[in-house]
């Protein structure tokens, strides 16, 4: 597969690296180590197309058509045609061409040659190659595949964010419901749910309190009061695994529907469990922001109702937030408006410190009397119809105060919520139902990658600062802010399964089956992107080959968090996993934004739009080949394999 001085030497190569390990000239038990997707009944048939082209067909194969077979079935074209384009129609690369190569399309700066010479040693599959310090095709397709070539910059795998401005002026990875794992209704509570959640740097986890027998205070889920769990030992869970993914603060959402005898429990196996970890110094009156991520490092933050100050009681009532409950009193013909009042005891009032839990009324009284350690929770819809009634006092209200929204009481299904509807508020913590997988789901993971996956992620400046001007709906240009240009090329796809139950023509021909697997796509996309600290864009696989466009994978990620250049794309499947060897392959770049209109789309074939529904996220189509996710912040590839 290489070529030393213009001629070619694919025997020799199989020669030198492959036959000495493979002295009982098993060819097919090699194909884990040569390309570890090729199936080998594929590898099989084209062994008799090669034999039958030369009128031959035997049970053994000759170093020739092995080779042959290799270069035909390994061998990816637009990686060799880009290797030819790079080295000046070589068929390897040296370590000048190697340097031109990673500096003008890589974005690497500070590049050596030895630092080449080294990526060529590693690579490089044989011998004579690493010798002559030449980069062939096998070796260069096995580096664009490797972690050094992921769209994922390496730099936002760690902490990079500065991490001691005020709580409220970070987004925060939440969950809703945790303890369940199934739908609202129905779902039994699970202490998975916890395991899941704090195992992927949820910063928010709600636990819904109620009285148990012997006075064990329980959480279940109080529309059916199936499998409850022992309180006690769910917060020893969340002890053992609080810090596990992150050390920066948690935040207990506490739902209190216990009597005040098992309230006390509550708080005797909170002190007792959680320790010094908890949380309680009383705010200071002088500050104006909440304490900083750094400052809480390893600490547990409670949230919930507190008893007025200046009463000194044991007890009192509070209103209370039971959003589990607004499932049955919707659902309910009795169902009312009207704030349930509940006893609160003095031990667990005093467990609340930065997120004493208040009801909204309107902006004007919250920026004249809310502390700074005051937080409202704002069901969906409310949320919703604040963000378009008042977009720009919103924003101003989370530049101050925390706010928390939850799904709608309708989900019943736990569907999730598009949290970027609210994250362009500056929602700081959108709870999303961990249990259900799918595009919401998607962005809510991919957003949260970022910033070393610790769950804090630092807003945008223009929703941090009291003298900038952000509104949520806006569309165009963002004042103080340089929009950027993201140039997108799919290039190719790889190892692409087909969905369960998905149908494939009989009359498709070896090769095009092939490409199946392997598409070419080809086509190239432009983006605005106005806000790009809060743009993501989530690459979709379908399968046209199936009714309704079976999901195939998808990979979410920041704009902040892209590498520029030929970079491959490891795809996720539906529920979030990495699968493994599938692959999309692509180029990126970005400029700034220089005139005052809008990015011209370039024309495609096989990519295609996405349906323009909330589903797939976003509300306002922008023609072919993107989604606008929300108000020029965000946009959707959706690609259809042919």
């Amino acid at each position: 597969m290489h070529l030393w001085n213009g001629q070619r030497k694919p025997a020799n190569f199989f020669l030198n690296v492959i036959i000495p390990q493979d002295p009982s000239n098993q060819k097919c038990g090699r194909k884990k180590t040569l390309n570890p997707t090729l199936k080998e009944s594929k590898i099989r048939l084209k062994f008799k197309e090669i034999q039958k082209s030369k009128e031959k067909l035997t049970t053994r194969v000759t170093k020739e058509e092995f080779c042959e077979a290799f270069s035909e079935l390994c061998t990816r074209p637009e990686v060799y045609f880009l290797l030819v384009q790079i080295s000046k129609n070589k068929e390897y690369l040296d370590a000048n061409d190697l340097m031109l190569f990673l500096e003008a399309e890589q974005g690497v700066t500070h590049i050596t040659e030895e630092m080449c010479l080294d990526i060529i040693r590693r690579y490089e599959l044989s011998e004579e190659g690493r010798l002559k310090g030449f980069l062939a095709i096998d070796g260069f397709t096995q580096y664009l595949l490797s972690s050094e070539c992921d769209i994922f910059d390496p730099e936002h795998k760690k902490i990079v964010q500065d991490m001691t401005q005020p709580l409220s002026h970070y987004y925060i990875n939440a969950s809703h419901n945790t303890y369940l794992i199934e739908d609202q209704l129905r779902g039994p509570a699970d202490i998975n749910g916890y395991v899941r959640a704090l195992k992927m740097s949820c910063r928010s986890i709600e636990l819904d309190v109620c009285d148990g027998p012997d006075n064990e205070p329980i959480i279940c889920n109080r529309n059916n009061m199936t499998s409850p769990l022992a309180f006690r030992n769910v917060i020893e869970v969340i002890n053992k695994l609080a810090f596990f993914a992150s050390e920066y603060p948690l935040i207990l959402c506490l739902g209190n529907h216990c009597s005040v005898q098992q309230q006390k429990v509550v708080v005797q196996h909170m002190k007792r469990i959680f320790g010094n970890k908890l949380y309680t110094e009383a705010p200071l009156s002088s500050e104006a922001y909440l304490p900083s991520p750094e400052k809480l490092k390893m600490k547990i933050i409670v949230k919930g109702k507190k008893l007025p100050c200046g009463q000194d009681v044991l007890e009192g009532e509070v209103t209370d937030e039971d959003e589990e409950a607004e499932i049955s009193r919707r659902l309910s013909e009795d169902f009312s408006r009207e704030p349930k009042l509940i006893w609160l005891c003095k031990e667990l009032s005093d467990l609340v410190s930065l997120c004493k839990s208040i009801q909204y009324k309107d902006f004007e009284t919250s920026m004249k009397s809310q502390n700074y350690w005051e937080m409202c929770s704002f069901s969906e819809a409310e949320a919703s119809r604040i963000a378009n009634e008042y977009p720009e006092d919103f924003v101003n209200y989370n530049k101050r105060f925390l706010s928390r929204v939850y799904p709608s009481a309708m989900r019943i299904d736990s569907s999730n919520l598009n949290p970027q509807d609210f994250w362009n508020c500056g929602c700081q913590i959108v709870a999303m139902n961990y249990q259900t997988p799918g595009p919401m789901m998607d962005l809510h993971t991919g957003w949260f990658l970022q910033n070393g996956g610790c769950g804090y992620v630092l807003r945008p400046s223009v929703m941090r600062d009291e003298v900038s001007y952000f509104s949520a709906n806006t569309k165009g240009i963002v004042p103080g802010v340089s929009p950027q240009v993201l140039h997108v090329k799919i290039i190719s796809g790889q190892n692409f399964p087909k969905p369960k139950g998905a149908y494939c023509t009989e009359q498709r021909t070896k090769t095009v089956q092939q490409n199946s697997d392997n598409p070419i796509f080809d086509e190239s996309f432009e983006f605005q992107i106005n806000l790009p600290e809060l743009a993501m864009i989530r690459f979709v696989v379908l399968d046209d080959d199936y009714i309704g466009d079976e999901f195939i994978g998808q990979y979410t990620i920041p704009l902040e968090c892209l590498q520029p250049g030929y970079r491959h794309i490891p795809l996720r499947s539906f529920v979030g996993d990495i699968m493994e060897h599938v692959t999309l392959f692509v180029h990126i770049g970005w400029h700034r934004h220089q005139c005052h209109v809008l990015a011209q789309k370039v024309p495609w074939h096989s990519v295609r739009a996405a349906a323009c529904s909330r589903a797939c996220c976003g509300q306002h189509h922008q023609g072919p080949g993107a989604q606008h996710c929300h108000k020029g912040l965000g946009w959707t590839l959706v690609l259809g394999r042919m």
